[in-house]
Order: structure tokens, then sequence, then C-alpha cells
């Protein structure tokens, strides 16, 4: 029997900051660089490629904050209710 989950979470954000960090440390090192230079990419490439990997990133950070913040509103409206 197999399973499969399907959720949307803002907590992939995380995987994604790990890997731009870690293409961000490689590529100011050149790393592997030739390999694909040789190929015919182009250094610009992979400049676009982080700043999308950040704008990901930000993109999740600003939807969990609108999330904390509703949820922060809900709970004051509980409370008045209660009162």
């Amino acid at each position: 029997m197999s399973a499969i989950f399907i959720g949307n979470s803002t907590a992939i954000q995380e995987l994604f900051k790990r890997i731009s960090e870690r293409f961000t440390s490689m590529f100011c090192q050149k790393a592997f660089l030739h390999w694909y230079t040789g190929e015919d990419m182009d250094e610009i490439e992979f400049t676009e490629v982080e700043s999308n990997m950040n704008d990901l990133v930000s993109e999740y950070q600003q939807h969990q904050d609108a999330t904390a913040e509703e949820e922060g509103e809900f709970e004051e409206e509980v409370e008045e209710e209660a009162e």
C-alpha cells in the first residue's frame, strides 16, 4: 500500500534557501562552471537563476508573513467574541 500527500506549505522555503546558499557559494568559486560554459551556457544564465531563486524565497516569506498576520487577526476576533 502506498500513500501520497500533496500539501501547500511555506516550509519549503528553508530548502530553497539552503540550495540557494550552496549555489551562490559554488558560483562565487566558479566550481564546475567550466563544464557548463563549455556547453555554450553563459555566466549570465547562472546569475538569472540565482535571482529567480531569491525571488521565490521572498515570495514564500511574504505568504508566510501574511498567513501569520491573518491568524493573529483571527485569534483577536475569537477573544473579542468570548468576552
